[in-house]
C-alpha cells in the first residue's frame, strides 16, 4: 500500500521545529533584547513584558543575563534550560519571572551539569521549579511562591551535587517542599536565613526542607524560619536521610520549626549532626502519635549515628524526642555538650514524652530542663522520660543532673503582644503588656524598612510596605519581642 503523508504535515513539521530556540553556541551573552532579535517568534517584548512561548535553551559556551528590573512571562509547558551560565541579577532592583496565565504553570527551569547559575532579588512565581544538575548554583535575596510540580518533580528547588547557597529567600504557598535532593544523590547545600511557610499545598509526605545525603562536605540548615499550614497534615519541618549507603554530615542551628507534622527528622545511618538552638514548637497537625508529631526524630537501622543536641527549646509537639531502632542521640554528657534542651508540653494520650528512647542503647541527656518553668527534680525528668526504667527492653536515658534551675524564662517570653489585622495592607495596630518605645520593621534579608518611636499609649500606626512577608521587633531598654507580619 502506498503511504500519503497529508500536505499540511509536511508543512507543521518545520513549523514545530522553529517553535523553540537553542542559542549557537559561539559564546555570546545575550540578555532578554537579543533574544527578541535572534528569535522574536520564541520571545518578545510589547513595551513593558516580555513573552517567552516557546522553549529556550541556552548552549554552554553562551550566556544568558537579566541585570534590569524586567518581568518574564512564560506561556504554558515551556521550559527554559541553561547549559551555559544564567544570571538574574538587577542589584536591588526586583526580577519577575511568572506564568503569562496562573491557571498555566510553565514548566521551569533546567540547569544542567555544565551550567553556572546567580539568581539573586527575583520574585519566581506559577511554574515548575527549578531543576539543578548543577553544583555551581546561588539564590539569593528571591521570592518562590505558588510554584508547583513540572520540570522539578521533588522541591520548588531540586538539588543534584555540591554545595549550592539558598540564604535570605521566600518559600510561600508552593505545591512542593521548598528545597529537596535525591536519596541517591550528595549534596551539602547551604540553606540559610530563609523564609518557608506553607509549603507542601499538594500535601504529600514529604517535609518543606527534604534533603538526602551529604556526601563528606557539610550540609548547613541554619537559621530559617519553617511555618508549616495546618491544613496540610502530612508536611513535616525538616528531613534529612540517608538509606542507600552513603552519609550525613549536618548542622541544623538555630531555626524555628513550627506548626508542621513533626518538627525535625534525620532518617538512616552513617550520621553526623549537631541539632543545636532550635525552636521546635506545635508541630502537631496530623494528631496521630503513631504516625509522626515529633519535635526532633532519629531512625536508623544501625548503630551508626552520632547527633549531638544543645540548647534546643522543643515545645507543644506529640512528643518531644523520639529515639527509634538502632538510632542514638547525645543530649548533654560531662565532656562537650553542655545539653541546655527545654521542654514543655509535648503530650499524647494524655501524657507527656520529653523524651522517648525506644532503642537498646543508653543515651547521655544530662543538664536539661525537662519541664519548663519549674525547678526541675531528678522525680519530674523521670517522669517525662520514657526508657529502661519503664521498659526493660530498651536502654537507659542518663538524665542527673537536671538543669532548670540555670534556664529561666526569658522575661520577653512572659510578655504578652498580639498585632492586628494579620495580613494587613495599611496600617499596624498592637496590643501588649509592656511599654514599648520604639518599633522596627525589617524584611526577610534583614533591612530596616520602617521604624517608629512609640508615643504613652500608642497603639497603631501607618505601613507603608510593599507586599510580602515582613518581621516587626518591638523594644524597650529592658527587651525585645519579634513577630511576622504579612501585607497584601
Amino acid at each position: 500500500m502506498k503511504k500519503i503523508t497529508p500536505l499540511f504535515l509536511l508543512f507543521l513539521t518545520p513549523l514545530l521545529a522553529l517553535a523553540q530556540y537553542t542559542t549557537p553556541n559561539t559564546g555570546v551573552n545575550y540578555d532578554l533584547n537579543d533574544l527578541v532579535t535572534e528569535s522574536p517568534s520564541t520571545i518578545s517584548f510589547d513595551g513593558s513584558e516580555y513573552t517567552l512561548v516557546a522553549d529556550l535553551t541556552i548552549s554552554a559556551n553562551d550566556s544568558f543575563s537579566i541585570t534590569t528590573a524586567e518581568t518574564l512571562k512564560i506561556a504554558a509547558d515551556v521550559r527554559i534550560t541553561v547549559d551555559g551560565i544564567f544570571t538574574a541579577d538587577a542589584g536591588s532592583d526586583e526580577i519577575i519571572i511568572t506564568a503569562i496565565d496562573q491557571n498555566a504553570p510553565y514548566d521551569g527551569f533546567r540547569f544542567e551539569d555544565t551550567s553556572t547559575v546567580t539568581i539573586q532579588n527575583a520574585n519566581i512565581s506559577y511554574g515548575g521549579g527549578l531543576k539543578t544538575v548543577t553544583p555551581n548554583f546561588s539564590i539569593t535575596n528571591s521570592t518562590l511562591i505558588n510554584n508547583v510540580s513540572g520540570v522539578s518533580t521533588g522541591a520548588v528547588i531540586s538539588l543534584s551535587a555540591g554545595s549550592p547557597l539558598i540564604e535570605n529567600n521566600e518559600f510561600l504557598f508552593n505545591d512542593l517542599p521548598a528545597v529537596g535532593s535525591g536519596a541517591n544523590q550528595q549534596v551539602s547545600a547551604q540553606i540559610i536565613n530563609n523564609y518557608l511557610e506553607f509549603n507542601g499545598q499538594s500535601n504529600q509526605n514529604r517535609p518543606q526542607l527534604n534533603m538526602g545525603p551529604t556526601g563528606a562536605d557539610t550540609l548547613r540548615i541554619v537559621q530559617n524560619t519553617i511555618i508549616g499550614d495546618p491544613a496540610m497534615d502530612k508536611v513535616g519541618g525538616i528531613g534529612v536521610s540517608n538509606f542507600i549507603g552513603g552519609q550525613i554530615v549536618a548542622i541544623i542551628d538555630d531555626n524555628t520549626v513550627v506548626d508542621n507534622r513533626y518538627g525535625m527528622t534525620v532518617a538512616g545511618g552513617n550520621a553526623f549532626a549537631y541539632i543545636r538552638n532550635n525552636i521546635i514548637e506545635d508541630n502537631n497537625t496530623q494528631g496521630n502519635p503513631n504516625l509522626g508529631g515529633s519535635g526532633i526524630s532519629l531512625n536508623s537501622s544501625s548503630n551508626t549515628q552520632n547527633i549531638i543536641a544543645t540548647g534546643n527549646e522543643i515545645r507543644g509537639n506529640l512528643w518531644g524526642i523520639t529515639v527509634i531502632g538502632e538510632a542514638s542521640i547525645n543530649l548533654g554528657d560531662d565532656a562537650d555538650n553542655p545539653g541546655e534542651n527545654v521542654f514543655a508540653n509535648n503530650e499524647n494520650g494524655g501524657e507527656t514524652f520529653a523524651l522517648y528512647n525506644n532503642t537498646p542503647h543508653t543515651i547521655m541527656a544530662k543538664n536539661n530542663c525537662w519541664i519548663e518553668g519549674i525547678e526541675n527534680t531528678s522525680a519530674d525528668a523521670e517522669s517525662v522520660i520514657f526508657h529502661q526504667a519503664d521498659d526493660a527492653t530498651l536502654g537507659e536515658v542518663i538524665y542527673d543532673p537536671v538543669g532548670c534551675q540555670d534556664l529561666g524564662i526569658d522575661q520577653a517570653t512572659q510578655v504578652a503582644l498580639r498585632i492586628y489585622p494579620n495580613p494587613t495592607s495599611k496600617s499596624l495596630h498592637f496590643e501588649s503588656t509592656a511599654n514599648f518605645e520604639r518599633v522596627e520593621i525589617y524584611s526577610l534579608q534583614g533591612k530596616l524598612v520602617q521604624e517608629k518611636l512609640l508615643n504613652n499609649n500608642e497603639n497603631s500606626f501607618p505601613i507603608q510596605l510593599g507586599a510580602g512577608v515582613y518581621l516587626v521587633k518591638f523594644g524597650n531598654q529592658n527587651q525585645q519581642i519579634t513577630k511576622k507580619l504579612i501585607v497584601e
